[in-house]
Parts: structure tokens; C-alpha cells; sequence
């Protein structure tokens, strides 16, 4: 299964049911192009359990700022629409593996 690339007009929907990890990135930031091929991988291997997705900020500020995602990547995991965790910078995959086994998963 793919990263999942969110909008303004999908966002709610695509987390309101269910666990939903999602990056908070720009094209012009450094940590997040070495976060890019991590989340994909994450993508693979949590398929069917979590929906694993990215959210340009440049393109979606709404988004951003209603999430107050001040730096990138932030990455923050939601359970059925609902905040349980975040990750501010970039952490590795150990770092987003370890938010999610925080989460039970």
C-alpha cells in the first residue's frame, strides 16, 4: 500500500475512523526528503493496520496551522480523529516505529 497524499478537502475523512500516522512535510526541507523514504517503507509495512500519509504544508497551511505543526516534519498519530501522539523533527525509523508502538501497535 502507497503513502496516502492528503488534502484540506480528504483530511478528516481519511483519519476519522482508525489509526492514522501522518507527515506534516514541505519539498524544500531537508529532514523531510530523508523522512520520505522511511514513511513509505512504513507504508508497506503497516498496510491494512494503519493509514500511513503525508500533508504538504505548503500547499495545506489550514492544515498546519490547525494541527500547530511550527516545525518539519512533525509527525503526528491519530486514532480515530483524535491526537495520541506526535513526533517533532526527524527522528529515524526508530523514532517513528517507537510512536507507534507507543500506540499499541
Amino acid at each position: 500500500m502507497a503513502t496516502v497524499h492528503l488534502t484540506s478537502s480528504d483530511f478528516d475523512a481519511q483519519i476519522k475512523s482508525g489509526m492514522a500516522f501522518v507527515d506534516f512535510w514541505a519539498e524544500w526541507c531537508g529532514p523531510c526528503k530523508m523522512a520520505g523514504p522511511i514513511i513509505d517503507q512504513l507504508s508497506e509495512e503497516y498496510a491494512g493496520k494503519v493509514l500511513i500519509a503525508k500533508l504538504d504544508v505548503d500547499k495545506f497551511p489550514d492544515l498546519a496551522q490547525r494541527y500547530n505543526c511550527l516545525s518539519i516534519p512533525t509527525v503526528i498519530l491519530f486514532k480515530d480523529g483524535v491526537e495520541i501522539g506526535r513526533q517533532v523533527g526527524f527522528a529515524g525509523k526508530a523514532g517513528y516505529l517507537d510512536l507507534l508502538k507507543k500506540a499499541g501497535l
